[in-house]
């Protein structure tokens, strides 16, 4: 591909998004410049402070149970105080919290800081993934979420490697670094990101914002079935975290290796999240989740014959693209099956999914590799995948177009009410958000 073909690629990926989807994505980008706290934790307080491995994970468990506390409440308040608030609130604390944390020194106190900190960082999720559904066309969504995608794993690359050497030097100097980032994201939204959320209507849309509460999105059983496929595929996904690790390291590999091996995912996502979103981007989405949950399940499956570096290595490209494709139109689906006046409570749940599988993903991890071998770990994921892709299929037959409880007219008007226009240009003196999202 010539260099002007790859500039026009480029233009193409990016053109037609309003200008306050920008500032989400500079939000999202500074944020996860300043990831430490979810990458180090277990090395900080093993290595550095010199605590048990069972208190570690008691401690990484407490910080995945306040993002499962706070994800219900978070999609609440983004309903009913809004969206700017709801990010202005939950980053400010987190910037609070994670500073705080560095300073702890007792064992309990460190405890409570991190369900603290679990909880105030993950509370801009529903917030920051409801203002993306507003500002964004539906048609443009898939290519938006992918967008935000892409920034979260490059910021996360570029943090990961030099929060590496900044603790080396300084845990704390992390601690108060993701701090200091986390507050700048809180006074970008301050300062540039209006709010979102669409305005109240006539009598009979108040009405119906009213009678959206959490026991509606309990009832609406298209969109909890979305969730629960969320909770598997995050379950499958999350052993590259858990199980890949333990299964390396019970299999004679160095942590070096896991290194190298993990890296894989992140410099694939940086290089093909973009080209393959434009590919996918108005194919249809019953046959991209069906084929990333496959991908996903036997991706890691084939770990199962992974004797070599280098077979772990492409078992990775496997389950990579997988999560290339899967991401951004899972996060599409979400947003068109969310209620306009819903999209709080709506996000929060699906963000309930992945927090509750932070929290399972390792205990059946070590579960499965102790007692039955990690053989039987990748045959799970393989079943896993098949289930969810069939989950899929079936969930997604006969699915309307269009969002749900809007029409193009309401749609439009919640992306005018978020500074954009219905064409998607920027309106003067306007613009939005951002994503301590993924923090």
């Amino acid at each position: 591909m010539s260099a002007a073909s790859l500039r026009q690629a480029a233009r193409e990926s990016v053109s037609g998004l309003p200008a306050a989807f920008w500032w989400l994505w500079v939000s999202t980008l500074v944020n996860r410049l300043g990831a430490f706290v979810a990458t180090f934790m277990t090395l900080y307080l093993t290595v550095d402070r010199g605590y048990s491995a069972s208190f570690a994970g008691l401690v990484v468990a407490l910080h995945g149970l306040g993002g499962v506390i706070s994800s219900l409440v978070a999609g609440v308040m983004t309903d009913r105080l809004g969206r700017r608030p709801t990010l202005m609130a939950a980053q400010a604390s987190t910037a609070f919290s994670v500073a705080l944390l560095g300073f702890m020194q007792h064992p309990a106190s460190i405890a409570a800081v991190a369900l603290l900190v679990g909880m105030t960082s993950n509370a801009s999720r529903p917030a920051v993934q409801a203002m993306m559904a507003d500002i964004v066309r539906p048609e443009d969504r898939v290519r938006a979420f992918a967008l935000n995608y892409w920034a979260i794993n490059l910021g996360f690359a570029v943090s990961a490697t030099v929060a590496g050497f900044v603790a080396e030097y300084s845990y704390l100097a992390g601690f108060l670094g993701e701090a200091a980032l986390t507050l700048l994201c809180a006074v970008l939204v301050y300062v540039k990101l209006p709010e979102s959320r669409p305005e109240k209507g006539d009598a009979a849309t108040e009405a119906a914002e009213a009678e959206i509460g959490l026991g509606t999105v309990l009832r609406d059983g298209r969109y909890m079935g979305v969730v629960g496929l969320s909770f598997l595929i995050s379950l499958i996904f999350m052993q590259g975290s858990f199980g890949l690790p333990l299964a390396m390291g019970q299999a004679g590999f160095s942590t070096g290796d896991y290194g190298m091996a993990i890296a894989v995912n992140g410099v694939l996502i940086v290089l093909l999240q973009i080209p393959v979103t434009r590919f996918i981007e108005h194919r249809d989405p019953q046959k991209l989740l069906v084929v990333s949950a496959l991908l996903a399940g036997y991706g890691f499956g084939l770990t199962a014959f992974g004797g070599s570096l280098g077979v772990i290595a492409l078992t990775v490209c496997v389950w990579t693209l997988a999560e290339i494709i899967n991401s951004p139109t899972q996060m599409g689906l979400v947003a068109r099956l969310s209620p306009l006046h819903g999209r709080g409570r709506y996000q929060g749940m699906y963000t309930l999914s992945w927090a509750v599988a932070s929290l399972i993903a390792p205990l059946l991890a070590g579960f499965v590799i102790d007692r039955f071998g990690a053989g039987w770990l990748w045959g799970t994921t393989a079943v896993l995948g098949t289930v969810a892709g069939l989950g899929y299929w079936l969930l997604m037959r006969g699915l309307p177009e269009g969002d749900a409880g809007t029409d193009t007219g309401a749609e439009g008007g919640a992306a005018a009410g978020a500074g954009a226009d219905p064409t998607g240009a920027a309106a003067p003196a306007s613009a939005p958000l951002p994503a301590a999202a993924e923090a």
